[in-house]
């Protein structure tokens, strides 16, 4: 099995590089999916994260209410490490879980996409680190054109990971993503096809 790393600032295009991964055959762990399983309603997450942030952070439905925690935590460093010292050691039990059931094909190669893999230094957990790049000034635009944030919303959330030199430095293999759909596809496939090369090696080796 080979485990690899998939990281990248918010607006990078991580979770397309995700996705066609998973269509080449990858087993995709994805950390934000299971940061939001793991504080639904009636989970020991969710009662942790309100008995730090209060119940202010309750949507009426009793679910957690993602962008006004997020108005508070992306704009103090301190809070985002609060709510980080709940999540995280949650995620990493379940991502462990998530691996051991696809550790029977020797062959695998599981991805686990970590926004925050960086920032936490975890590229020793990995055989490889992947890192999907763009300029800053891309990933704004993204954020404000696609998802809709306003630049202050957008430029906070970027100041809130590593920057994108600490990113690059971290990385053994960077998939660029300035480009059109067509050219991310094309390098995805190389990134790939390594990959695979590497995961067949190590299940004969």
């Amino acid at each position: 099995m080979l485990k690899v790393g998939l990281t990248g600032g918010i607006g990078a295009g991580k979770s397309e590089v995700s996705r066609l991964l998973a269509s080449h055959g990858a087993v995709i762990i994805d950390s934000d999916r299971i940061a939001r399983e793991v504080v639904e309603p009636g989970t020991p997450g969710l009662a942790a994260v309100v008995a730090e942030f209060g119940p202010g952070v309750l949507a009426a439905d009793g679910s957690l209410d993602r962008p006004r925690l997020g108005a508070v935590v992306f704009a103090d460093k301190e809070r985002l490490a609060a709510l980080n010292a709940i999540v995280h050691p949650l995620v990493r039990q379940r991502s462990a879980e998530l691996e051991a059931a696809a550790s029977a094909d020797a062959a695998a190669v599981v991805v686990h996409d970590v926004p925050l893999l960086v920032e936490n230094g975890l590229m020793p957990l990995y055989d490889v680190v992947v890192v999907v790049d763009a300029p800053d000034a891309t990933r704004l635009s993204r954020l404000t054109e696609v998802r809709g944030m306003t630049p202050e919303e957008a430029r906070a959330r970027m100041a809130a990971q590593a920057g994108r030199e600490q990113r690059l430095a971290a990385a053994d293999v960077v998939i660029d993503n300035d480009g059109s759909l067509a050219d991310l596809e094309r390098r995805v496939d190389e990134v790939w096809a390594d990959l695979w090369r590497r995961a067949r090696e190590r299940s004969q080796g």
